[in-house]
């Protein structure tokens, strides 16, 4: 594993253990039902499907991770969402995006933001 696939993996790491301890259950990592489309995180809270992009950087020199996500890779996010949900027969209302941005500091930062992007429904 190169470098940065290696901290992209352990930003996924601290974001699982992040949303566990806030009570989501984690049901499904690295969810890539097609060649173009992946999410990081899928997660449960209550009725809500919390589909999570994980951002990763050693640190906050060039700025916070979430930079990264750009519309393309929303698109990507959005079509794993989408087929993750017409799989599991769940209704499009019941989704949320959210982004964790882990910045390995001493001791690591993780930025948790709740509704990040959402397309139209």
């Amino acid at each position: 594993m190169n470098p940065d696939a290696a901290l992209g993996r352990r930003g996924e790491d601290l974001a699982h253990r992040y949303l566990q301890k806030l009570g989501l259950a984690v049901v499904a990592r690295n969810y890539k039902p097609g060649e173009d489309s992946e999410v990081d995180i899928v997660a449960r809270q209550g009725d809500i499907v919390v589909f999570v992009e994980v951002k990763s950087r050693s640190s906050a020199e060039f700025g916070n991770p979430d930079r990264a996500i750009d519309h393309e890779k929303q698109k990507h996010i959005v079509r794993a969402a989408r087929a993750y949900v017409r799989r599991a027969g769940i209704d499009w209302s019941q989704v949320r995006f959210d982004v964790i941005s882990v910045i390995f500091s001493n001791p690591p930062a993780i930025l948790h933001q709740r509704d990040a992007f959402f397309p139209a429904r």
